[in-house]
């Protein structure tokens, strides 16, 4: 049942995502998702040329099954994205304030 579930569970998500080695706690499987992208390019001018290319990976969530087939999505924390709200929103704060006690 657990193989068959993993199997619908593929064909709803993108090519670029994949799954991690699957981890069983008690009646509890996870499943950790995650996504790859790659990307590069070549060109150059004359008789110079180049190349470069990148791959960025990251942790999408994890897939919980339980022995009863109920399947729920948990979703990964980005503190990165966390932390760089926070700093937006400080600097939004002092830049606020500065215009409200130059004003006066």
């Amino acid at each position: 049942m657990e193989k068959d579930v993993l199997d619908r569970l593929k064909g709803h998500l993108g090519d670029h995502q994949i799954f991690g080695e699957p981890v069983r706690q008690g009646d509890t499987t996870l499943v950790p998702v995650g996504e790859v992208q790659l990307a590069g390019g070549w060109g150059g001018r004359d008789d110079e040329s180049g190349g470069g290319g990148a791959v960025r990976g990251r942790a999408l969530g994890a897939f919980s099954i339980r022995a009863d087939g109920t399947v729920s999505w948990h979703p990964a924390v980005s503190v990165n994205k966390i932390v760089w709200g926070g700093q937006l929103a400080l600097a939004t704060a002092v830049v606020a304030s500065a215009i409200a006690f130059r004003r006066r």
